[in-house]
């Protein structure tokens, strides 16, 4: 057998590695979430970002900066398409004079429900054939790697 040959038979398969099937789920959960979200005319960063306002009184661009792991130009051009679309409101900041408060509209907050469902669709969708048991093991497997590497912000695109 040639050198070349042997190293070919070495190397290890590429579907034997955890992290190929973790890509491979992830890619298509991804993009089936991304085109009911299209259809929806949002996209997934700016979903990340009415959620995230979705649970709180408002919140300052950096928060929404650490929050989202983007930079403060692409936030920035995130909320003025969401502002634009009336989904999002800045109001002066009690605290901080220079400072503004994002916050949900009444529209934004009756939209992020509904993108939730579609969330919850596409979770059924890929992960609904499995028992509960195994998706909350599988959920506490994937906390517990982030946790240990320290993975501390959302993926959005």
């Amino acid at each position: 057998m040639s050198p070349a040959r042997r190293a070919n038979t070495e190397a290890s398969r590429l579907d034997s590695h955890l992290g190929f099937w973790l890509r491979f789920v992830s890619n298509h959960v991804s993009a089936g979430f991304a085109a009911a979200l299209e259809r929806e005319g949002v996209a997934v960063s700016e979903w990340v970002a009415l959620r995230y306002l979705f649970d709180g009184d408002g919140a300052s661009a950096g928060e929404l900066i650490d929050a989202l792991g983007m930079t403060k130009g692409a936030v920035s051009k995130l909320v003025t398409r969401l502002e634009e679309r009336q989904l999002v409101a800045r109001r002066p900041d009690d605290d901080d004079r220079r400072g503004q408060v994002l916050t949900l509209t009444r529209q934004g907050r009756a939209l992020v429900p509904r993108l939730a469902r579609l969330a919850d669709d596409n979770d059924a969708y890929f992960f609904g054939h499995l028992p509960a048991a195994q998706r909350e093991e599988l959920i506490a497997t994937l906390r517990d790697i982030a946790r240990r590497h320290l993975l501390r912000t959302v993926p959005v695109d």
